[in-house]
């Protein structure tokens, strides 16, 4: 018989409240004892109200062993997915009030991908467990029923009639997952979901992926300040300025698979490297080629893993397109002008998922994003 990760901790939890139950029963009034404390006038009587509280240390104790370890997180994420491949919510630890949102959108347990999904995941899978906050992160490749990504080009509202009226096969998707949990369940589960075009890409990541290579026990960073450098992404972003991170000079970036930003001055795919842009993960950002992005919304860097140096973080970019004309430097220093005319986008938002691997040195060495269109002042599906 299998025993998930969930049904461990809740016999963990088990044992340890039988464990308090006996404590408790130790501590009972012992007045009518012959070798009690009171009997004793060389033993000095304790008040009830300073007496070590049992059932307060059960409580804490059964708070302990509920609390999931790293090796516990993974886990609770390999249960998740193989409910989710299953349509299944009852074989993951989902608490009866869980909130669920998918693709910024409020739904409850069996919506969404749990009515969708087929199998998954595929090799490409990344995971971000973080004991100290009790969350856990994952972005990689599952295949879902869903109809083939729309026509490059479209709206975010093209788009969505696209999927409505375009008949579903079996497709691949890059997901990210956001699991919170108390008590060991899951009491806030999130989905963002893209369709791909091309697995490729993702082969050509994995068989070079150095998210995964854990960091030297002794090297390894401290939660608090992973968590700090992942936040640091988004202010570097939101001011155009490479410097608020600490890229590493072999940073690279991925996005939704395709390469968008690395030490090769041929890097290409994507508005932001039109023209004779900075390629690298810094210099990028510094050139203003960014300035296009208004508002970056619901900032949530949520997961942080000493072992990996791995930081996950979503958040909800802006893009109303009405901003005014703009300068961005090119790699050569000369400057060009860019306004709205130059991408050809109507007004949407962004939702996305980054994940931050950091090395031993404190630097930025890569970043996995992933992200999908939505109607421009979409909901977060948090409000």
């Amino acid at each position: 018989m299998r025993i998930s990760h969930f049904g461990t901790i809740a016999i963990a939890a088990a044992l340890v409240t039988a464990l308090g139950l006996t404590l408790a029963a130790c501590g009972e009034d012992t007045s009518d004892a012959p070798l009690g404390a009171a009997d004793d006038p060389g033993v000095e009587d304790v008040d009830a109200t300073e007496r070590p509280d049992a059932e307060a240390d059960a409580d804490d104790m059964t708070a302990a062993m509920a609390a999931c370890d790293r090796g516990c997180l993974i886990g609770v994420t390999d249960d998740y997915l193989a409910a989710l491949a299953a349509n299944d919510p009852s074989a993951a630890p989902l608490a009866g009030d869980v909130r669920f949102v998918e693709d910024v959108t409020p739904m409850e347990p069996g919506q969404g991908l749990w009515e969708t999904a087929v199998s998954g995941p595929t090799d490409f899978a990344i995971y971000v467990p973080d004991e100290t906050n009790q969350t856990a992160g994952f972005l990689g490749v599952i295949t879902r029923m869903a109809a083939p990504p729309a026509p490059q080009g479209m709206s975010a509202e093209e788009r969505a009639e696209f999927a409505a009226t375009t008949e579903k096969t079996e497709q691949p998707a890059l997901i990210a997952l956001r699991l919170k949990l108390e008590d060991g369940e899951i009491v806030e589960a999130e989905h963002l979901t893209t369709g791909l075009r091309d697995m490729a890409p993702f082969d050509a990541l994995r068989s070079g992926l150095r998210l995964d290579s854990e960091i030297p026990p002794a090297d390894r960073k401290p939660h608090a300040e992973l968590i700090e450098i992942g936040e640091s992404y988004y202010d570097a972003l939101d001011d155009n300025d490479g410097t608020l991170m600490p890229f590493a000079a072999d940073c690279e970036r991925h996005e939704n698979g395709m390469v968008t930003a690395s030490p090769d001055p041929g890097t290409g795919g994507g508005p932001n490297n039109a023209g004779a842009t900075p390629r690298d993960c810094a210099g990028q950002l510094s050139s203003n080629v960014m300035a296009y992005i208004t508002t970056i919304d619901n900032r949530r860097v949520f997961a942080a893993d000493p072992a990996t140096g791995l930081v996950m973080g979503l958040s909800h970019f802006r893009h109303p397109m009405d901003f005014e004309p703009y300068e961005v430097t090119l790699s050569d220093g000369s400057t060009v002008v860019r306004d709205k005319d130059s991408f050809g986008f109507a007004p949407f938002d962004l939702p996305a998922a980054h994940v931050f691997k950091i090395g031993a040195d404190g630097m930025v060495h890569e970043i996995e994003a992933m992200g999908f269109m939505a109607p421009y002042d979409s909901d977060t599906g948090w409000e």
